[in-house]
Parts: structure tokens; sequence; C-alpha cells
């Protein structure tokens, strides 16, 4: 369970720096860096199994039944990308405490930044696709508040939204994707899908599924077409640039090509779409890298390229490509983090990531310039830095790969890649730190503390090693991954700065020297590109975009017209239409089950029913009435669960009747209480015609279920169970909290969301414009001259007791005999309201001081509370316990821990009720326009009247 500890490590950690900002900055970032820093301690406890060849996992049924499982496994390809999130990570952390200013809000950076850290570790390490899904949305949602993070620039927004509707929906590409492998595999687990290589390329959906797989890698790779939305994401501050460039966001796309590799290359469509589209974006993107001013657009287009670089090699589907690969990604997380990391020095030490206002740096910022000549060289690929050998490597195998058979195509695309690579990399370094000082830097440029240079300094250490000694330093982990990557036995590969006379040299000498005579024509051909005018990608996505949201208003106001009737009219015809397509396409046979004859009880009750309900639908405009013939039909439901030996079902219609009627009628109050004629005739004749015909196919459908044998109910399993599983006798009860408590959970909260919900629509109901309605407002109906009947007021509070009595003796005996929580709150809430009908608002509420937010509150709560407590004794959530006790007096009676969650439920609805009582009451009284005399009534009509009171 280590593994498991490790995936959430990052999630669980990032309240550290939330709640460690109020200590301070430093503490902040410690408590990052501690939290990053235990997962390598913990990762780096596994490796050494892992590099042995032992596959670590650890399997925890989530939803066995729809194959979701929290499962995870590490492997060494889930060990050098794990490694590489939490090493860079901690690095990050480091750098972003001395370059993030005091105005931003640390602990909010670095909650957000171990939310994405956590995301990316999920994908790495889950076996679980379903579960992995999960993960790669949380990238990102977690990148979009990362990039968005500086919320006062525009272009910040505007970036973080356009890299969640990207990668968003590539996100849903790959779900799509991925269901259909796990559908072909019959396991939704990696692991099992991964040994399904034959199955899966046999079948007929695996061009389907590839394709929709590597619309969700495209998209989070910015591969060509969909390159445009990482540049515009370095709005973001610097180190989250790094971050999602080097060894997170961007590399999860080049992470699933590498995962599903086994299973998904080796075909010509893989290698026809994913090695095509690696080489476009990686010329694509290089092209348009070297005419970048910005210094972190330049490095973006770069990494868009060396993205390109990646997928290319994974894409050539040869095992000797795949280890390439695996080594380049380790070399562009070097170099490519320190070289982001630098750019973030300049801008902050000079003032400007301008390269058109930089220059002669290198005497200024020696140690920032040695390291930016250091990376950027081996981003460049010069010996004998790391670059240079993976692009030696790259560079051999596209001279052996054949495209649509032409055998120049790869080699050609390939070397022109490398060649504008040479020449943004060169510009990068000499543009910035070399020529001659220039008097006019934006801040006096120096180097900065070891707190930003520290590392970028480590980062361009590994550059120098690996280059030097690649097989010391990179060897072990490349065979470990490559082999995981590919499945089987590695071919013969060497890591070496000399791979002999090849024509990957000759290539590579042509990239170095074409690249420098391009970099030194650099004026002449920016010149050229300007007058091309090529258009950018951004452009169109925005002229798409606008485009989509024109056509989106303008549907959407033919459709969505403000008309509860028209919405009615497309769910009640769609529900008619496919009832009757599925009723004329299916075989037919009558019910065999007897029928119950019908006693004139019934009979009666059933024609009031049918009476008051068309009374609703013809007088449905004097709202008032249509109130009082909808209380009829609630009232005869009532009656009906009651003649059918549903005595629960009984009290808790007539129970939420009475508590909605009154509330309905005090909204009603501040309505006219007449609504317009809005119908016309063809109008009426449609809705009559839907709604028979609607209510006919239910009726139908209800007849025929209830008239059929044969089917099997799950009421048995309840009355059998009820007692000896639930410890009660009141088999709807014990469904409420036991066998179904879960929904029962659900659906208070739902109460208590929706009476929040009416608080908020009147909190404003009194200010601004409708407070001014209000003010102007005059009852349209004649008023009692006796707001609070002395007669009404005693009997009230005389009841008041009785009532809450009664509301207690139900809750008690609710687990045996009808009853419960839900009908006690229920009756609960009646006392109070009768006290506030007949006392008015101002007095009870004085005298009732229970805060409404908090009874909703401590309900889902105590609710909440006593599910987790049975989870703590190794039971299903909600599970209830019970025991029978005895004592002198009492004799024996049953405890039951459904007694808490039922007191849950209680408070959820006194609450949820009084809440909507006070916002109606508030608003009345703002509405109602009393004298002074009869305000001084209503706050305590129990007071003596003055004299000057009696004479009037």
């Amino acid at each position: 369970m280590l593994l498991a500890f490790l995936a959430v490590l990052p999630l669980i950690g990032a309240l550290a720096p939330a709640l460690a900002i109020r200590a301070g900055r430093d503490a902040c970032a410690l408590a990052a860096g501690l939290v990053t820093l235990t997962a390598i301690i913990i990762l780096a406890t596994m490796a050494p199994a892992v590099m042995a060849g032992e596959v670590i996992q650890a399997r925890i049924d989530w939803v066995p039944s729809l194959g979701l499982n929290a499962n995870f496994f590490l492997d060494p390809l889930g060990l050098m990308f794990a490694g590489m999130i939490l090493g860079i990570g901690l690095l990050i952390i480091v750098y972003a405490r001395f370059y993030l200013s005091k105005a931003d809000p640390m602990g909010r950076f670095f909650t957000y930044l171990l939310l994405f850290q956590g995301a990316m570790l999920g994908i790495v390490l889950s076996d679980n696709i379903l579960l992995l899904l999960i993960f790669w949305e949380l990238t990102s949602l977690s990148s979009f508040l990362l990039i968005g993070f500086w919320r006062h620039l525009p272009e910040g927004r505007q970036g973080a939204r356009m890299a969640l509707a990207i990668t968003g929906a590539g996100g849903l590409s790959l779900i799509g994707g991925l269901m259909i492998l796990g559908s072909i595999a019959g396991s939704y687990d990696l692991t099992v899908i991964l040994e399904n290589r034959e199955a899966i390329q046999a079948s007929p959906l695996y061009l389907p599924a590839l394709i929709l797989i590597l619309g969700g890698c495209f998209t989070k790779s910015a591969q060509f077409p969909f390159h445009f939305w990482l540049p515009h994401a370095m709005a973001a501050p610097t180190p989250v640039s790094a971050y999602l460039h080097s060894a997170t966001m961007v590399k999860a796309g080049v992470f699933m090509l590498a995962r599903l590799w086994p299973v998904l290359a080796g075909t010509d469509a893989w290698f026809l779409i994913v090695a095509t589209t690696g080489l476009v974006t990686m010329v694509v993107a290089a092209c348009i890298a070297l005419f970048k001013d910005d210094l972190k657009g330049l490095l973006a287009y770069s990494t868009v390229s060396h993205l390109g670089f990646l997928t290319m090699l994974f894409g050539l589907g040869t095992p000797i490509a795949a280890v390439v690969g695996v080594f380049h990604i380790i070399n562009h997380a070097t170099f490519k983090a320190a070289l982001f990391m630098n750019a973030g020095i300049v801008d902050h030490e000079a003032g400007t990531r301008d390269l058109k206002r930089l220059g002669g740096l290198f005497s200024l910022m020696p140690i920032a310039g040695t390291l930016a000549l250091i990376a950027g060289l081996s981003m460049a690929g010069i010996p004998p830095l790391n670059g240079f050998i993976s692009k030696e490597m790259m560079l051999e195998e596209a001279s052996h790969t054949v495209w649509l058979g032409q055998p120049w195509v790869f080699p050609v695309l390939a070397t022109l890649g490398a060649t504008l690579s040479v020449a943004y990399s060169l510009r990068y370094v000499i543009h910035v730190y070399f020529g001659p000082k220039r008097d006019d830097y934006p801040k006096k440029p120096h180097d900065p503390g070891i707190g930003l240079w520290g590392p970028p300094a480590v980062l361009t250490a590994l550059v120098v090693l690996i280059g030097l000694m690649p097989a010391l330093f990179a060897g072990p982990i490349v065979a470990a991954t490559a082999g995981a990557v590919i499945g089987a036995d590695l071919p013969y590969y060497s890591l070496s700065l000399w791979h002999g006379v090849t024509p990957a040299l000759f290539m590579s000498i042509f990239a170095v020297a074409v690249g420098a005579f391009l970099l030194w024509r650099h004026r002449t051909l920016e010149a050229i590109w300007a007058r091309v005018g090529v258009p950018e990608a951004k452009g169109l996505f925005d002229a798409f975009v606008e485009t989509l949201a024109a056509a989106s208003r303008r549907l959407t106001l033919k459709v969505h017209n403000e008309s509860l009737q028209r919405y009615l009219a497309f769910f009640v015809g769609t529900a008619v239409v496919v009832g009757l397509a599925g009723f004329f396409t299916a075989d037919h046979s009558e019910g065999t089950r007897e029928v119950i004859a019908a006693t004139p009880v019934a009979v009666v009750a059933w024609l009031v029913l049918i009476a008051a309900t068309v009374a609703v639908v013809v007088a449905h405009r004097a709202r008032f009435l249509s109130l009082i013939f909808i209380s009829v039909v609630g009232s005869t439901i009532a009656l009906t669960f009651a003649y059918l030996s549903a005595p629960d079902l009984a009290l808790t219609q007539i129970s939420v009747e009475v508590v909605t009627i009154l509330l309905l009628l005090l909204a009603l109050n501040l309505l006219p209480k007449t609504s317009p004629s809005e119908s016309s005739v063809p109008r009426k004749l449609r809705d009559g015609l839907l709604a028979v015909t609607g209510g006919l196919g239910v009726g139908a459908a209800a007849w025929a279920v209830m008239t059929r044998d044969g089917m099997q109910s799950i009421s048995r399993f309840h009355w059998e169970n009820s007692y000896s599983g639930g410890g009660g006798t009141n088999v709807v009860n014990v469904i409420l909290v036991d066998f179904r408590g879960f929904d029962t959970f659900g659906e208070i909260i739902v109460l208590g969301i929706a009476a929040l919900a009416i608080f908020a629509l009147l909190d404003t109901a009194d200010r601004g414009e409708a407070g001014r309605r209000l003010a102007n407002w005059t009852p349209d109906l004649i008023r009692s001259p006796e707001r609070h009947p002395m007669m009404l007021v005693v009997a009230t509070r005389l009841l008041l007791p009785l009532a809450l009595m009664a509301g207690l003796y139900i809750f008690l005996r609710g687990h045996n005999e009808p009853g419960g929580g839900f009908i006690a709150g229920l009756v609960f809430s009646i006392a109070l309201l009768m006290q506030f009908m007949a006392s008015g608002w101002g007095w009870a509420d004085a005298r009732l001081r229970a805060d409404h937010h908090n009874l909703i509150a401590w309900g889902v709560l105590i609710a909440g509370l006593t599910g987790v407590g049975s989870m703590l004794f190794g039971a299903p959530f909600l599970t209830s316990a019970f025991d029978y006790f005895s004592l002198p007096v009492v004799g024996e009676f049953e405890l039951a821990t459904a007694m808490l969650f039922d007191v849950g439920v209680a408070l959820t609805v006194v609450g949820a009720v009084m809440l909507a009582l006070a916002q109606l009451s508030r608003v009345a009284q703002r509405a109602e326009k009393l004298e002074p005399t009869e305000h001084a009534m209503d706050i305590n009509p129990s007071r003596e009247p003055s004299s000057t009171e009696v004479k009037s």
C-alpha cells in the first residue's frame, strides 16, 4: 500500500502550504518541499527492486462491477517519469520560493503546484485506465489554475482557457479510445491490456481506438495542429513554465505513447500517423521558434519541436527508436528545465525577456551565462553534451526510415529540424549573453542569489555528466525503461559520444554548420518571414471559437427562449416518440396476473383525484385557487397511501404537503395572484395532445408491469432482512437508514443545497432594483385588519409542546413503527411554522435563536460521521449497528446507530425548512408597509397595549 500512498501523497500534501503560509513564505515553501522530498524518499526505497526487474503493485477494490479499481503499479517507465516529476518538482519549489514576489500568494501557488504534481504522478503510476483518466483530466484542471495564476493578466487568463479547451477536448478523445481498448482486452487494467497485443491489433476497432487515443496524446503534447496552446501558456510564472515544459504536462502525451507502445506500435497506421505528425511538428515548431523574440516564446516552440522529436521516435515503431526516445526524454528534461529557469533569471534580473533588448549579459551575469551556454549547446546537439548523443542517435534512425516508399523524406526533414534547432539554440545563447553591452536595460543586470541559479545548476551538471559518461549516469535507467516500453529483449545500442563515421555524423555536421549560418543571416531571414506573413494558429483558433460561439448563441436564442412550456414540450415529446418507437417495434402480450376489484372508496378517491387534477389545469391562472386544488391532490394521495397500508408514506406525504403549501402561500403572496394568458389555441392543442399521449403511455407502462407474473421484486429481501440485518421491524425506515442509507444521505445534501439556493436567490431581493420594486409594491388583495388573531396565538402556543412531543415520539419509534427522522423533522418544522404564522416572524425569530445554516451543516455532518463510523469497524458506509439493553424500571429496549443518522436527517430537514421560511418572511416583511404600531405588535404581540392604542 506504500505505492498507493505515494500516488496520492502530493494531493494530500497540497493542504500543507496553504496552511503553512500563515507562518511565512519560507514555511510555505518548506512545507511544499517536504511533501515532495518525502515522495522522493518513498520512491527511492522502491527503486532498487524495480531496477532489478520487479513490478510493484497496489490493488484496491473501488467499484469492481464497473471495472473501476484504484490499482497502481511501478515499473521502470513509471519510475523514470515519477523520478523526473518529483526531482524536477523539488528544484522548481526551491526556484519558485526566490522567484515569486511578495505580492504573489505563495500558499495558493504551491497548493496548485502540488495538485498538479499529484495528478501527473497518478498518470504514470495508475494501472487502471479509468483511474488514469481521472488523473489525466486533473492535470488539465490543475494546469489551468497554474497557467492562469497571475489572474490579473488577460493573456494569463486566455492562455489558461485555451490550454483547458484543447487538452480537455483531447481528454474526451482519450476516454473513448481507452474505453475501446479496455473493451477489446476484456479488462481496464493496464497490465492486462499490455498483454493483449495480438487481440488489440487484430480487432476491427483497433484503428478507431488508435485515432482517439492519439487525439488525447497529441493535444496534451502540443503536436501539430494543436501546438499553439503551449506557447500561450507562457503567461504563467516561469517556475510553472519550466515544470510544464520539462517533466510534466506536455510529457504526459509522450508517456502515453510509450506506455501503450507494446500494443499499439508496429502497424502501418501507427507509423504513418504518429511518425509523420511528430516529424511535421518538429520542423514547423523549430521554424517558428527561430523568429520568436520572447525568450519563453522561443523556448516554448523549442519544446514543441522536441516533443515532435520524441513523438516521431516512438512513431517509427522500431525497438531502437524507442530506446532513443527514452534517452531523449531524460536529456530534454534536464536542459529544457534549466533553460526555462535561466530565462526567468534574465527576466528577473534584467527586467525583460525581449531578445531585441538584450545582449552582452555574460560579463554582467557570468554564472547565469555559463549555465545558459551549457544547456543551450546541449539543446543544439553540440558535443560533448547529452543532447548531442540522443540527437545523433535520432538522425541515425531517420537515415534508415522509408516513408511511403521514399527513402529521403525522413532524413531530409529530420536534418532540417536539427538544423533549425541549432539556429534557435545558438540565438538564445548568443543574442542574450554575447555581443556588446547595452546601456538601456530596464534593470541593472547581475547574477541572482543561489536560490535562483542553484536549481538550474543541478540540472546543468546532469547535462554535462550524462554527456561525458552516458553509460554510467543514464545507461541503467535507459535500459530498464526501454525494456518496459518495448516489452521484449533490447536491441543492441551504444550510449556514447562517438558512433563512428556514419550518415548521422554527416547530417549532424551539416545541421551545425547550416544552423550557424542561419543565425548569421537571421535579420535577413526575419525580414523574409515577416513579409511572408505566416498565419498564426492562435488567430485561426480564436476565429473558430468565435464562429462556434456565435452559432451557439443563435441556437440558444432559438431553443432557450425562457419558455418553460417549450422546454417541457421538447422533453415530453421526446419521451413520447421514444416510447412509441419501442411500442411499435416490439412484440406485446397481455399480462396474466389477476386484477384486484376496485372498492367504492377507491373509485371515489380516484374520481376526486381526477377532478382535482383537471381543476388545477383549468384554474391554473388563479394561483391561490390552483394551489388549493394541488393540496387536494396531495391529500388524496396521502389517503391512498394509508388505504394501501403504507403509513410511512402517508405520514411523509401529508407532512410534506403541509410544509410546502405553507411556504408556497408565503411565496405566492409576493407574486401577482393571477397569471396572464400565455398560450394560443394551437399551442394548447399541442400541449394537450402531448400531455394525454404521455400520460396514457406512462399509465400503459405501469399497467403492463403490474399485470405481469414472474417479476422478481427486491421487496422480499427487505422483508426477510429488515430485522436481522438492520434491527428494525419498520422496513421502510430500515431501507432509508441502512440498506439505501447512501441515497438518503445524498437526498438530505440535496435538500440542504436547495435551501441554500433559496437563501442565495432571495438574499439580495431587498436591495438594489429588486429592493426598489419591493418598496413600491402594494398588496393586490384586501388584508385582514387582525394580522395575528389572539385565538390562533393562544392555540399554537398550547399546541407547540404537544407537536414537539409528537414529533419526538415519531422520531423515537421510527425504527420499528411508522415514523423516522424525515417525518419527525417535518413535524418539528410544522410546529415551528405554526408559531411564525400565529405570532409573526419577529416574535418567533427572537425566541428561536438557532442558526438555520448551522442546523443544515450539523445535520449533514452527523449523518456523514455516522456512515464513517461504520467504516472504522470494517463495515460498508452507513451500515447500522444495533443491540438490546435492559434497565430495571424501563425493561428491555433497543439502541441503534441508525438513530444518529436519523438525527442528522431531522436537523437537515428543520434547517432547510426554516431557512426557506426565514428568507421568504424577510422579503415579505420588507414588502409590507406596516404602521409603526403594527410593527410593534408583530414583534411582541403578547405585550400590554398602551393607553393610546386602547383609545384608538
